[in-house]
């Protein structure tokens, strides 16, 4: 009786598992099916024209064949300055939090700020942008306020995925290096980092194509005007020097938004075609990402 009580209780158990299962194998089969028809899609409606001759070479005001060359620049141009600004000032925080931060109310408030500020709407970020850097600060639409916009949420993401990164190497390696008589920022230079640094390498890119594909928060501090770009100026101070942090600038983000609310002939064809581009460049970010993670994991860590 026994017996047949157990045998009933395992076929039980045995097909809660594979009902479960199932379940949760049709979850993730819709979402790579969303995910590769969204892809699928853009690329089909956008693919003629991104690949079209001059589409990536023209700029966007050439009245033959408007390209997107100076939107092209302006997004990676502003995605650098963000990374230079955003990934010392996190890396700093996590390493704060993880090896020298006391367990009482400012950690727990510092964790809070953190998380607040990596759930504010990217519009309301914007719009402080717009108030703080643009206005108060007088910088007015520019780069820097764009840039210093996107680091606002980049940076709450970043220390998390830093954080973790740091507090999942094995605490035996910490103690051991304390133990050699190394002090605690030289087994963070020496032990930690070196030891997270594939992990966080794939967040700082996954983060950046992320920011790269950002637009709602530029609208409102880097600007939507189309950019008259010279890059043969030396002239760091001209409006038209690529390399001029206080000009406007247009992401192609921003540039899709922009031709969306400008219904000319013409517009849909060359929104599908940006749209194209930031899609394959976001992507590109993320295998990069995992490239460089298996790389760095097998030079670092000997795996």
């Amino acid at each position: 009786m026994a017996n047949r009580n157990l045998d009933a209780h395992v076929k039980r158990i045995g097909l809660q598992n594979k009902i479960a299962t199932g379940i949760l194998t049709c979850i993730v089969g819709f979402v790579l099916v969303l995910l590769a028809a969204i892809v699928v899609y853009i690329l089909v409606q956008g693919a003629g024209k991104a690949l079209s001759p001059g589409f990536l070479t023209n700029p966007s005001t050439d009245d033959v064949a408007p390209g997107i060359l100076y939107q092209l620049f302006d997004s990676f141009y502003m995605l650098l300055i963000t990374l230079v600004i955003s990934v010392p000032i996190s890396l700093g925080a996590a390493i704060f939090l993880v090896e020298y931060a006391p367990d009482n109310w400012i950690t727990s408030a510092a964790s809070t700020a953190i998380e607040t500020l990596s759930s504010l709407p990217s519009i309301v970020v914007g719009m402080f942008g717009s108030l703080f850097f643009v206005v108060t600060l007088g910088w007015g639409i520019s780069i820097i306020a764009g840039a210093l916009a996107l680091t606002m949420f980049n940076i709450p993401i970043l220390v998390r995925t830093i954080q973790q990164a740091l507090e999942d190497v094995p605490r035996s390696q910490h103690d051991a290096a304390l133990a050699m008589g190394l002090t605690r920022w030289e087994t963070t230079v020496n032990v930690m980092l070196p030891a997270a640094m594939p992990a966080i390498v794939t967040g700082i890119v996954i983060s950046a194509g992320r920011v790269f594909g950002e637009a709602a928060a530029l609208i409102f501090t880097s600007g939507s005007a189309a950019a008259r770009l010279n890059f043969a100026s030396t002239n760091l101070a001209s409006p038209t020097n690529p390399f001029n942090i206080f000009r406007p600038a247009e992401t192609l983000a921003v540039h899709i938004w922009k031709l969306k609310m400008e219904p000319t002939p013409g517009n849909d064809e060359i929104v599908w075609g940006t749209a194209a581009v930031l899609l394959v460049c976001v992507l590109l970010f993320n295998v990069l990402a995992r490239v460089l993670g298996k790389f760095l994991a097998r030079r670092l860590t000997a795996e």
